[in-house]
């Protein structure tokens, strides 16, 4: 790890004020919280920022719901959020992404803030050496003829294929949210969540739209009711500290066996925190049954293009839809609480 600066503000506006911005080299300085990917990636030299401000004093640990309103702090832990009633009883799908995203030792460290922004995990972006572009602009990008089994199907491009990572983002975006920043030129800004991620496209180097002094402090979204009947679907390697193969989160409102809304996010195949919306539309007025299960999952990856080692994620992706929403359906909505984090899991 290359030597940097460490500094811990005691306030938001002080942090913001403080973050070093991006100079010739072309890095500038980043924000600490939990710190389970950054000083990952310092370790590997992927990253090498030359300072670091901590921002765990700042407050941002709250979950609060005023007027119906849910705001969640960036500040937050995975393991806070997914044991707090507000996710358990009213948003299982929020609880299961964070309970099957980690160990229980990242989850206690992690937080929400930075989990959205976590980096890819494809082995030719860490490794330091191969071509990619996303590390590298204009190198290349070694996957798309590498090994490539756990990378992407969706959001690709001719430049990258580099998987979005998480979990919890895929679930979050099921609810519209904001994401509060702030800045020290420009203050607080509010961001919808499903703009945040940007396609690799001609540049995959630049992943969210966030400025580089631009501090994550929070979310603000709502619940509907039917936002009980939800759930995170997760197929990996192992039942144990794996990503995923494909992954679906799923809420759907329904009156009696008819489909009334239904939200689709998708990971583990896609560039970017997945939102499945032409699937969504399909499913309104649908009956729910295998048929409209499976036909969804079909939708949902339309336009998919597999590679040489990651081309069994498009049929797999599918059944991992059909089957999230049929366990969906299934739930006993006034036991929701219950049927979450019953069986271990990590990321």
């Amino acid at each position: 790890m290359k030597p940097f600066r460490y500094q811990a503000p005691g306030s938001v506006d002080a942090a913001v004020e403080v973050v070093e911005p991006m100079g010739v080299a072309g890095q500038g300085g980043a924000f600490l919280a939990g710190g389970t990917t950054l000083i990952d990636l310092m370790k590997l030299h992927v990253v090498t920022p030359p300072s670091l401000t901590d921002v765990k004093r700042l407050g941002l640990d709250q979950i609060e719901e005023t007027d119906g309103e849910i705001r969640v702090g960036s500040r937050v832990t995975m393991a806070e959020a997914s044991e707090h009633p507000l996710f358990l009883e009213r948003a299982p799908a929020l609880s299961d992404a964070l309970w099957k995203a980690a160990s229980p030792q990242l989850r206690n460290i992690a937080t929400l803030g930075g989990n959205v922004l976590q980096r890819t995990r494809c082995p030719y972006f860490r490794d330091n050496v191969s071509p990619c572009n996303k590390r590298d602009p204009g190198s290349g990008c070694a996957a798309i003829g590498g090994i490539n089994r756990l990378l992407a199907v969706l959001g690709t491009s001719e430049n990258c294929i580099a998987t979005y990572a998480g979990d919890f983002a895929n679930a979050l975006i099921l609810f519209d949210p904001v994401v509060e920043t702030r800045t020290a030129a420009d203050g607080p800004r509010q961001i919808p969540f499903s703009d945040l991620h940007v396609l690799p496209g001609d540049n995959p180097a630049k992943e969210t739209i966030l400025g580089d002094d631009e501090l994550i402090t929070g979310y603000r979204f709502k619940l509907p009711d039917w936002a009980r009947r939800s759930l995170y679907v997760k197929a990996r390697d192992r039942e144990s500290y794996a990503f995923a193969l494909a992954s679906a989160a799923v809420a759907l409102d329904l009156d009696g066996d008819t489909i009334r809304e239904a939200r689709l996010g998708l990971g583990g195949v896609a560039t970017v925190p997945w939102r499945a919306r032409e699937a969504e539309e399909f499913l309104k007025g649908k009956t729910v049954s295998e048929e409209t299960a499976l036909e969804t999952g079909r939708i949902a990856f339309d336009g998919a293009q597999g590679y040489e080692h990651n081309a069994f994620k498009i049929p797999l992706g599918r059944q991992v839809v059909a089957k999230a929403i049929l366990d969906a359906a299934k739930m006993d909505v006034a036991g929701a609480a219950g049927m979450t984090g019953q069986s271990g899991g990590a990321n």
